[in-house]
C-alpha cells in the first residue's frame, strides 16, 4: 500500500533503526535527467509524518552539492543520547567519498560536511557500513578499488587485500550480517569475492557458469552466515541466485518470476523470509527465499525501480525510486486508501479562489465543487504474517482452567531451513485450591451418601456459632426423630424440663422414663393401701351389726364432710344453684364468667357440651392478658399464625418449637416461612441467619438461597462454596424423605449454581461443573408457570408435603450412609417421580384438644385449603420419624420419567396433526368420575397417578411415510450401524450427546431420500461416503464430504451433511 510520495530523481538512504523520528535522506542521482536538463544536486531529508493520510513528505533540511550521487547510506556513528544524528555518506560520480551531519543539514546549523575524500578514481557506485562496527564503511569503485574507512580517522583507508585481476567496476560491497570481519564484492560480470579482513585477502570467489550473469546487487543472508544472493541485471538471465559458501559450485536455489533483468534487491533484516526486488519488467516483487515462492507484489506504476530499501526501524515500510523521478514509499502489511482519496477530492476543492479571479470586483459565490463517492479500496497485505508481528512468546488462558504458552526458539540456522515445528504448552492452572479441596470433599459426601461424616466435619471446622448452628440443623435432617433433636437444638428437652418442674414442686426427679419419683410412688400407695383396709372394717361392722341398709348407703356422707345448703337467693351464688338445677349451664356459666369464678366456668362449660366449652375457653383466653396467655390461646385454639405473626423477634426459638410440636402437617412450612419472613425483614446478619434455620426447617430451598444470598457475600467463590455445600445438603435431605428428586425452581439458585459451576470449570473440574448443569442445554433454566407452560407431563409445582397418616405406617429409621440412595440429581430438571398419595387415617375419638400432633415439616409454600382443624393425638409417648419434607407414608410405584429424553418419546412428528386443544388440566378428573383406589387421599393440589395414562390415551393420527428407494437403503443401514458402533463405544457425555442428536439429524437425509429431492452428485457422493464407512476408511470418507459440500448447494446439505462429518471424525477418533 502507498503511504508517502515525492518527485525526485534520486538515491534513498533512511535514518538508523535507533533514529527517531523516522527520515529518508535523497541525494540527487547521478547519470539521470529531467526533462529540464537540470544539472543541479542536493542532499534532502524528510521525515516520515504518518499520521497525516496525504502522499506529501515533509522536508526537514536541504544541502547543495557540487556533484551528483551514485550511492548513499545513514550510518548509525555519532548517534546522539536521544536517538538523533549520525553520518550520511555519499559516494559522487566524480569519485569523491563525503561524509555529511545529518543534524546539521536539518537545523542549519554548524558545518554540514564533517569529511571527505578523492582517493577514489572513478565513480564510487558500492557503499557499506559494518553492522558490528559502525565506524567501518565499506566503499567500491572502479578498477576494482575497494577501501575500508575509519569514520574516526577518515584520511587513511585500508584495502581488503590485493585489487582481483582483470581490473573491473565494483557494483556493489556488502559486509557479513554475522561474522563482523568478511566482506564480500561483486563485478558486473557477475563474480562475487569474499574477502577476509584479518587476512586481507580473498578467501574464495563465486562466478555463474554460464558467463550470463551481470550482477545488479549482493547482499548476506541475515541469519546464515555463509549465505548470499546475487541478482542479475541480464535480460537473458533475470533471476536471483542464492549461494551457500559450503557448497560453491552451484547455486544453492535460483528464484525465477521477473521477465526482464533484475536492478534491485533489499533484504529484510526483520524478517529473513522477506527479499525484495525490482526489475525492469515493471514488478517490485516480495520473495520468500527459503521457499522461492512470491508473497506478495507492490502495485506499481509503469515505470523501472532502480532502487528499493527497507525501512531499518519501521520494518513494514519499504521505499523505492523509480526513473521517472519518484520516490515512493510503502508498507507491506495493506489498508484502506479512502483517508488518501478523501485527502486528495479536499485539496482539489480547496484549489479554486473564490476571491473575485477574473478582477471583476465581485466575490464569486462558494464553489460547490461535487463530491465524488469516496470508495473504500483495501489494500491485502503479505500472503503470510511477518516475523516482527509474531509473538516471540505467548500466553492465553482458555476454557476449563486451561493455559496455552508458545514461544519461537531462535534455533541455530540451517542449510535449508526448513518449517520449525512449534510447541504449544497446555496446563492446568488453579488459583483456589481451597476452594477445590472443599468442593471435592462435597462431592465426595455426594456421591457415597455420607452427609452425616459430612455435617460433622462441618459442625467442628465451624469457626462461628452461627455456622456451627445451621450445619447442626442440617444434620438432623438426615437422623431419625429430627423434631425432637430440632427442640433439643432449640433449647428445650423434655427430660430437663420435668427435672425443673419436679423441682419447683419440691419433688425428687428420678429418671425412670416417665419422669415419676419411685420413692414417692411407693409411699403413696402403702398409704392408700392402709385407708383401704380401714374402710373395709368399718363396712364390715355395719353390714354386721344391721344398721345401715344398702338403699342407705347413697345417703351417707363422708364423715370429714359437714351438711351444705344449696342457695337459692337473688345473689350470684342464689342465680347459679338455680341454673344448675334446671340444666342451664349456658346462664351459670355466664354468671361465674361475670363473677370472676374462671375455675367453675371451665368445669361448668365440659358438661355443657363442647360448642359452650369453645366459648368459655375464648371468653375466658380474651380476657386474660399476662404473659403466657397467647401461648395457652394457640394451643387450645390450635391457631398459630398469631403466635408466628405477633411474637416478639427475640422469642422466635419459642415459636419455632411451638411449631415443631403441635403444627399441622400442612400448614408447617408456611407457619416456618413466615417467622423467617419476619426475622428476614429485620435486616441485620444475626436475625437472617435466625431465618435460615426456620427456612432448614421447612425445607425451603429457595427462600434459604435467596435470604443468604442477600446478606452474604456470594461473589467470592468461598462464599458461594458456603451457599452451595448448605443447599446440596438440604436438598440430599429433603430427596432422602421424599425417595425423589428435588428440582430447582429458583431463578435465583440457578443463577448460583451456574456461577458456581463457572467457577470449578475454570478451575479444570469439568466433570464435576457438568453435574450442577442442566442435563439438556436445550431447556431453559427457568420454571414455566402453570398458564403459560400449556398441558404438562409434569404438574405444576404444587404442595409438597401431603397430608399426614397418622395411623398409617411410618418410614423406617434408615442411615444416611447406606447406598439405596437416588443418584445426585442435575439442576434444572424436573423431578423424576411423582409425590405420593396419602391415606387418610381416622382420628381416635378419645383424641383430646390440644395434644401434640405428629409432623413432617414439609415444603408447602403454596397450599391449597386449608381442611377443617380436628383433634390430633400424638403416637405413644415418642414423636414418628421424619424430618423436613418427608411424606407420611412410604410412595406407592408411579410411573417415572428419568429425563427428557425419555419425555421425548411422547414427541410427535413435525407433520403430525393435533387434537381439538385440551381446555381442562390433565390432572383433573370429574367427581363421578373418580373411583377409590386402597382408600387413599390425594392432598389438594398434588399430581395424581392417571395423569401419563390419560396422555398416553390421547388420540394418535397415524402417519404414513414412504420407504427409502431400495438402492439408497445401504445408506441407511451403513449410517445407523456406524452411529450404534460409535455409541457403544463412547464413553464420555459429550460424545454421547453428539451422537443422539446425530441420529436424529440423520433423519432428515432419510426423509430427503424417501422425496427423491438430493441431486445425481450429492448422491453419488453419499455412496462413495458409505464405501468408505463400511471400510473404515474414514479419512477418504472425510475427503469425499469436503468435495461434496464444496460443489453442492450448501442449503441442499445443511441439515444432513454436517453431522455426518461429526460422526465420522467420532469414528476415526474412536477406532470402531
Amino acid at each position: 500500500m502507498r503511504l508517502k510520495e515525492i518527485q525526485r530523481t534520486a538515491h534513498q538512504a533512511w535514518s538508523p533503526a535507533g533514529h527517531h523520528p523516522v527520515y529518508l535522506a535523497l541525494g540527487t542521482a547521478a547519470q539521470q535527467l529531467d526533462a529540464s536538463f537540470n544539472t543541479t544536486a542536493a542532499i534532502e531529508i524528510f521525515e516520515m509524518d504518518f499520521s497525516d493520510p496525504s502522499l506529501d513528505m515533509q522536508l526537514k533540511g536541504s544541502l547543495p552539492t557540487a556533484n551528483r550521487l551514485h550511492s548513499i547510506v545513514w550510518v548509525n556513528f555519532g548517534m546522539g543520547a536521544d536517538g538523533t544524528g549520525g553520518r550520511l555518506v555519499g559516494g559522487s560520480e566524480n569519485g569523491t567519498l563525503t561524509v555529511y551531519n545529518p543534524d546539521a543539514i536539518i537545523n542549519s546549523i554548524g558545518e554540514a560536511v564533517v569529511g571527505q575524500s578523492d582517493k577514489h578514481t572513478g565513480p564510487v557506485r558500492a557503499l557499506d557500513f559494518n553492522p558490528y562496527q559502525s565506524n567501518l564503511l565499506a566503499s567500491g569503485a572502479n578498477d576494482s578499488e575497494i577501501y575500508i574507512w575509519d569514520l574516526n580517522n577518515f584520511s587513511s583507508p585500508m584495502t581488503p587485500g590485493a585489487k582481483t585481476q582483470p581490473a573491473e567496476d565494483i557494483s556493489v560491497v556488502s559486509w557479513n550480517r554475522q561474522v563482523q570481519h568478511i566482506l564480500a564484492s561483486a563485478n558486473p560480470s557477475g563474480k562475487a569475492v569474499v574477502w577476509d579482513l584479518r587476512k586481507n585477502e580473498p578467501i574464495i570467489k563465486i562466478s555463474d557458469h554460464s558467463n550470463r550473469m551481470h550482477c545488479s546487487g549482493m547482499l548476506w543472508h541475515p541469519d546464515v552466515a555463509t549465505q548470499l544472493v546475487l541478482a542479475s541485471e541480464d535480460d537473458r538471465l533475470p533471476v536471483i541466485q542464492m549461494w551457500d559458501l559450503r557448497f560453491a559450485t552451484s547455486p544453492l536455489k535460483v528464484l525465477e518470476n521477473h521477465t526482464r533483468g533484475i536492478l534491485s534487491i533489499s533484504w529484510s533484516q526483520a524478517d529473513s523470509e522477506l527479499l525484495l526486488s525490482s526489475a525492469k519488467d515493471n514488478r517490485i516483487l516480495c520473495w520468500n527465499p527459503n521457499t522461492g515462492e512470491v508473497i506478495y507484489e507492490l502495485p506499481t506504476t509503469n515505470q523501472w525501480c532502480f532502487d528499493v530499501q527497507w525501512c531499518p526501524r519501521n520494518p513494514a515500510l519499504l521505499s523505492t525510486a523509480s526513473f521517472d523521478g519518484r520516490i515512493t514509499v510503502y508498507s507491506v502489511m495493506g489498508g484502506s486508501l479512502k483517508a488518501q482519496q478523501q485527502s486528495t477530492a479536499e485539496r482539489i476543492s480547496s484549489s479554486f479562489d473564490t476571491m473575485d479571479p477574473f478582477g471583476t470586483g465581485q466575490v464569486l459565490p462558494p464553489l460547490q465543487v461535487p463530491q465524488p463517492q469516496v470508495q473504500d479500496t483495501i489494500v491485502p497485505p503479505l500472503k503470510k504474517p511477518p516475523k516482527w508481528v509474531r509473538r516471540p512468546v505467548g500466553a492465553s488462558f482458555a476454557f476449563g482452567g486451561k493455559l496455552i504458552t508458545f514461544e519461537n526458539p531462535k534455533l541455530p540456522p540451517v542449510q535449508s531451513p526448513q518449517p520449525i515445528p512449534r510447541q504449544v504448552f497446555v496446563s492446568q492452572v488453579t488459583t483456589e485450591t481451597e476452594f477445590l479441596q472443599r468442593s471435592r470433599e462435597l462431592q465426595a459426601a455426594l456421591q457415597s451418601g455420607s452427609f452425616n461424616s459430612y455435617c460433622q466435619a462441618k459442625i467442628q471446622s465451624a469457626k462461628s456459632d452461627a455456622e456451627q448452628d445451621i450445619w447442626k440443623f442440617l444434620l438432623v435432617n438426615f437422623e431419625d426423630e429430627a423434631r425432637i433433636k430440632f427442640l433439643r437444638l432449640l433449647g428445650f428437652s423434655k427430660d430437663e424440663l420435668e427435672r425443673k418442674i419436679s423441682k419447683c414442686l419440691g419433688k425428687n426427679f428420678q429418671p425412670n422414663g416417665h419422669g415419676v419419683d419411685a420413692k414417692d410412688l411407693a409411699e403413696k400407695m402403702q398409704q392408700l393401701s392402709t385407708e383401704r383396709s380401714d374402710e373395709a372394717a368399718a363396712s364390715a361392722d355395719a353390714r354386721t351389726s344391721g344398721s345401715v341398709s344398702p338403699a342407705d348407703f347413697f345417703s351417707q356422707t363422708p364423715k370429714d364432710h359437714s351438711n351444705f345448703q344449696i342457695p337459692v337467693s337473688c345473689d350470684t351464688d342464689g342465680l347459679i344453684s338455680q341454673a344448675l338445677l334446671v340444666g342451664n349451664f349456658e346462664g351459670a356459666v355466664e354468671l361465674c364468667l361475670n363473677d370472676g369464678r374462671y375455675a367453675e366456668a371451665i368445669l361448668l362449660s365440659i358438661s355443657g357440651g363442647e360448642e359452650l366449652l369453645k366459648k368459655t375457653q375464648q371468653k375466658y383466653l380474651s380476657k386474660q392478658k399476662n404473659s403466657i396467655s397467647m401461648l395457652i390461646s394457640s394451643v387450645v385454639t390450635q391457631n398459630w399464625k398469631d403466635i408466628v405473626q405477633s411474637c416478639e423477634l427475640d422469642n422466635w426459638k419459642e415459636a419455632l418449637a411451638a411449631l415443631l410440636t403441635y403444627a399441622h402437617p400442612e400448614d408447617f412450612a408456611r407457619l416456618c416461612d413466615t417467622l423467617g419472613s419476619r426475622l428476614e425483614h429485620e435486616g441485620t446478619e444475626k436475625r437472617c441467619l435466625q431465618a435460615c434455620l426456620c427456612y432448614i426447617c421447612s425445607g425451603n430451598i429457595e427462600k434459604l438461597v435467596e435470604c443468604w444470598a442477600l446478606h452474604r457475600d456470594c461473589t467470592s467463590p468461598l462464599g458461594l462454596e458456603d451457599l452451595v455445600e448448605k443447599v446440596m445438603m438440604l436438598r440430599k435431605s429433603i430427596e432422602r424423605l421424599r425417595n425423589c428428586e428435588v428440582a430447582i425452581q429458583s431463578p435465583v439458585l440457578a443463577e448460583k449454581l451456574s456461577c458456581y459451576a463457572g467457577i470449578l470449570a475454570a478451575e479444570g473440574s469439568l466433570s464435576t461443573a457438568l453435574t450442577y448443569l442442566p442435563e439438556n442445554s436445550d431447556q431453559p433454566f427457568q420454571p414455566q408457570s402453570p398458564s403459560t407452560a400449556g398441558p404438562q407431563v409434569f404438574p405444576p409445582p404444587g404442595p409438597s408435603m401431603p397430608a399426614a397418616n397418622l395411623s398409617g405406617p411410618q418410614l423406617p429409621p434408615s442411615s444416611s450412609t447406606h447406598g439405596g440412595l437416588p443418584p445426585m440429581p442435575s439442576p434444572g430438571v424436573p423431578p423424576t417421580c411423582f409425590m405420593p398419595s396419602t391415606s387418610s387415617g381416622l382420628v381416635p375419638s378419645s383424641s383430646q384438644p390440644g395434644a401434640p400432633v405428629p409432623m413432617y415439616p414439609g415444603g408447602l409454600h403454596n397450599p391449597g385449603p386449608t381442611p377443617p382443624s380436628v383433634p390430633y393425638a400424638p403416637l405413644g409417648s415418642g414423636y414418628p420419624q421424619g424430618g423436613p419434607g418427608a411424606p407420611a407414608v412410604k410412595p406407592f410405584p408411579a410411573p417415572v420419567l428419568n429425563s427428557f429424553r425419555e419425555l421425548s418419546t411422547f414427541l410427535v412428528p413435525d407433520n403430525y396433526t393435533p387434537p381439538a386443544p385440551i381446555t381442562a388440566p390433565v390432572m383433573g378428573f370429574p367427581v363421578e368420575a373418580a373411583q377409590p383406589h386402597d382408600h387413599t387421599q390425594v392432598p389438594p393440589g398434588a399430581p395424581q397417578e392417571p395423569s401419563v395414562q390419560l396422555l398416553q390415551q390421547l388420540p394418535a393420527e397415524r402417519v404414513e411415510q414412504k420407504e427409502i428407494p431400495a438402492e439408497h437403503m445401504v445408506l441407511k443401514s451403513t449410517f445407523d450401524s456406524l452411529v450404534q458402533r460409535c455409541q457403544l463405544a463412547a464413553g464420555d457425555p459429550q460424545t454421547k450427546r453428539k451422537l443422539d442428536d446425530a441420529a436424529k439429524r440423520l433423519g432428515h437425509l432419510y426423509d430427503k431420500l424417501r422425496e427423491q429431492s438430493l441431486s445425481h452428485n450429492i448422491l453419488s457422493g453419499l455412496h462413495e461416503i458409505s464405501h468408505c464407512v463400511a471400510s473404515q476408511n474414514y479419512q477418504r470418507g472425510l475427503e469425499v464430504h469436503t468435495q461434496v459440500v464444496s460443489s453442492s448447494n450448501f442449503s441442499e446439505i445443511s441439515a444432513f451433511m454436517p453431522i455426518l462429518k461429526v460422526v465420522m471424525t467420532i469414528a476415526n477418533k474412536l477406532g470402531v
